[in-house]
């Protein structure tokens, strides 16, 4: 008789188990996904247009290529524009 009752115990703590496991699982999927903000920078382009770039575009490269950010000198970014 003893040995019954473990047997349902068991049988009820499984079965719990996996019924949380299974409402877990289907709570994830019914619940709204977060949208992600896209946000821009505007740049300016060499030949002096206004462009505006996607910031998970700009990481992105920046780990493709391994560039550290580096400060620019004045005199740098007076004269990097070409003038037509």
């Amino acid at each position: 008789m003893d040995n019954i009752k473990k047997i349902q115990t068991r049988k009820k703590f499984i079965g719990v188990g996996i019924t949380a496991a299974a409402m877990l699982t289907a709570f994830r999927f019914f619940l709204p996904e977060k949208k992600q903000e896209t946000g821009t920078v505007k740049m300016l382009t060499q030949d002096g247009k206004l462009v505006e770039v996607d910031t998970k575009k700009l990481q992105e490269i920046e780990k493709l290529l391994c560039v550290k950010s580096k400060k620019v000198s004045n005199d740098q970014l007076q004269n990097w524009v070409y003038k037509k």
